[in-house]
């Protein structure tokens, strides 16, 4: 990946970000009128959406050119469809995301959990047969 970056005063900004792409040769950064069409809605409605849902910081380049990383892509992805398909307020749909975030929080912490408990057990269980 060749490193076209600027730095800005507060953060790193691609100078080029949308012709970046990973090892597996996708695009890592998208610009906005891009992003929209994807979803099927206008560039003002993704910028409506990221002034409302706080997890969402597109990389700007020196012109002010808002891109999102894939991550970003499947969080509007998320937005869209509660909002747009299912009907939620964007309240409701703040929530659900929150919600969302807070139990995979959960779950990982379980699996974690039971991760340790198992490296415990096989570490006992080597113990056991020598």
């Amino acid at each position: 990946m060749s490193n076209n970056f600027v730095h800005s005063s507060n953060k790193t900004t691609p100078s080029v970000p949308y012709k970046e792409v990973n090892e597996d040769h996708l695009k890592v950064y998208y610009p906005i009128g891009e992003v929209a069409e994807m979803l099927g809605v206008n560039v003002s409605l993704i910028r409506y959406w990221e002034n409302e849902f706080d997890a969402l910081k597109p990389v700007r380049n020196k012109k002010g050119n808002r891109f999102f990383t894939r991550n970003d892509l499947e969080y509007l992805r998320r937005i869209h469809q509660l909002v747009k398909v299912q009907g939620y307020t964007l309240d409701g749909a703040k929530k659900f995301l929150e919600e969302s975030e807070q139990e995979w929080k959960r779950k990982q912490q379980l699996v974690q959990r039971l991760e340790n408990i198992r490296a415990e057990l096989q570490n006992l269980k080597r113990s056991l047969q020598l």
